[in-house]
């Protein structure tokens, strides 16, 4: 500010130097080079006038090479304020425009192709688990990534077209097309699609990547415009990403109006996940373990449920994958388990509890340690329980799965591997891993009675259990055709349907009440046992 007042000043006086110089150098001007060139009689110059013409020609000097400065000042100023918007508007990793520029590259891309009766494809692009190749491979390695991808993105797009990085992995690109021929932007999205898997190669490390794609359109399918501004189109092909990472990633999907009310339902699931935690919300519920020879109940399974507010009675098959997603399922299976724990210690010393575990609790190296303090906290022997963990751990770090079962292992919990047959666990692991029981998946106990391939199936997993001395629990017993197959092939657990749906505490409570099995109780013969199983 104080250098813009110097300037006026400068300038100011300038102009008055110069209106001060035609005032009186017309008048003294000529005496001076008269005087100079001694020209006959010629008087002296005034010398107070002659100072004050030399002063108005040294202030002109001053002021046109203040003037060259200015202009100069002026230039760079603009040359910075450019960089400035540019730096502003530009993403610095990758080069294209980022969240705050490219809305409104979008909104003038929407408002020229309006005049042309064009419809705008808006889409989403998102990197498929890369916070998984930054942990793996480094940040400098993310960053290659970023970049050869926004690369692959410009060389795919017209000329003409929006690409802009508006999040960590998540990108938005817009371009005109002709409203009758939207197939091009479906060929458009598969390239993208094939172009981003292609592996990247950096200092010797080969990274494979996919990519989720979602679109919305300006213009309905009839190519009626939707008068849908960027903030609403971008909004809308973030759904369809989302959705075409539920559908399984690396594809792409068109927006559609029913999937923004899926997003608004997954956002009240979360939001009720979150809330209903703290709120005692989710409570245990216990599966029947009988012996399949004698018909003797031998233990429980836990199972989770959701006592809702707003949606009832829900399901793990529901909110255990949400919870997983918003990383709350570690808090989630803690108020789970204590809770089970509490009402375990309660049944008869015989009596055993299972419980499954997240594969995203197996990452945690602190696992093994708060299962324990849970187990002290409820004073319940852990020779009691048994942990269930699927074949899929097995694949996703076996170092740490190793570590975790063993270190539980140690102290005197048993260790069960469930679903077994639907993974791709191999002899090695099974021999390796300190497991102490296999856990046939429902899937073949159910078509057991359909198709004779699954009866020889089921009846080698058994043998194998048998060849490595593990105990075997089949689950999905549903069907007393069922139970009699099971039975001829061996000594083995089962659970099902057939035995009971799962119940909460106080209806397992009364049961085991009715057959003498809570703590300090004597149990109830076995053939009373199968009475109170048939009657339950």
């Amino acid at each position: 500010m104080r250098t813009a007042e110097r300037d006026i000043v400068a300038l100011g006086i300038a102009i008055a130097s110069l209106i001060l110089f035609v005032g009186t150098g017309g008048t003294i001007m000529p005496e001076i080079v008269r005087a100079t060139m001694g020209m006959g009689m010629a008087k002296a110059p005034d010398v107070l006038l002659t100072n004050a013409v030399l002063l108005n020609i040294a202030l002109l000097i001053f002021g046109w090479r203040r003037y060259k400065d200015l202009n100069r000042e002026i230039a760079e100023r603009r040359k910075a304020e450019t960089l400035a918007h540019e730096l502003a508007s530009r993403d610095p990793l990758t080069g294209c425009l980022n969240r705050r520029s490219g809305v409104p590259a979008i909104d003038l891309l929407l408002h020229e192709a309006e005049k042309r009766r064009h419809a705008v494809a808006v889409l989403m692009l998102d990197l498929d688990n890369f916070k998984q190749i930054n942990d793996l491979n480094g940040h400098a390695m993310g960053d290659r990534v970023l970049r050869e991808i926004t690369a692959r993105l410009v060389e795919l797009l017209p000329q003409g077209a929006v690409v802009a990085r508006i999040g960590g992995d998540e990108f938005v690109c817009a371009l005109s097309y002709d409203p009758g021929h939207g197939e091009r932007i479906d060929r458009l999205a598969d390239e993208l699609v094939a172009a981003a898997s292609r592996p990247i190669e950096e200092n010797g490390l080969r990274v494979e990547v996919t990519v989720s794609i979602g679109i919305a359109s300006s213009c309905g399918e009839d190519g009626t415009p939707l008068g849908s501004g960027s903030d609403v189109l971008v909004h809308h092909a973030d759904i369809a990403m989302y959705h075409a990472k539920k559908r399984g990633r690396n594809r792409h999907f068109w927006f559609e109006e029913r999937m923004e009310s899926e997003l608004r339902h997954r956002a009240e699931l979360e939001a009720g996940i979150r809330r209903g935690i703290p709120a005692g919300e989710f409570v245990p519920y216990f599966e029947q373990q009988i012996d399949l020879a004698s018909g003797e109940l031998v233990g429980f399974e836990m199972l989770a449920r959701w006592h809702s507010p707003r949606f009832g009675l829900v399901t793990p098959e529901v909110f255990i994958p949400i919870a997983e997603e918003i990383d709350v399922i570690a808090d989630l299976s803690e108020t789970l388990v204590r809770q089970a724990l509490r009402e375990a210690r309660n049944w008869n010393p015989a009596l055993t509890l299972s419980i499954n575990i997240s594969p995203l609790q197996l990452r945690d190296p602190w696992f093994a340690q708060k299962l324990l303090r849970l187990l002290l906290d409820a004073d319940f022997p852990p020779s009691r329980l048994e942990i269930e963990i699927t074949e899929s751990c097995l694949h996703e770090n076996v170092g740490a799965v190793r570590t975790t079962v063993t270190s539980l292992k140690n102290q005197g919990i048993r260790i069960s591997l469930d679903d077994f047959g639907t993974g791709y666990s191999s002899l090695s692991q099974l021999r390796t891993l300190p497991f102490d029981r296999l856990k046939i998946d429902r899937s073949f106990v159910a078509e057991l009675a359909k198709d004779p391939t699954t009866h020889e199936l089921v009846e080698a997993i058994i043998s194998l259990g048998r060849g490595l001395s593990l105990p075997v629990t089949a689950e999905g017993v549903e069907t007393p055709a069922i139970l009699e197959m099971l039975r001829s092939m061996g000594q083995l657990k089962g659970q099902g349907y057939l035995y009971g749906q799962p119940e909460d505490s106080t209806t397992t409570r009364e049961r085991l009440k009715n057959l003498n099995l809570l703590a300090g109780e004597s149990p109830a013969p076995a053939a009373e046992t199968d009475r109170e199983r048939r009657a339950g």
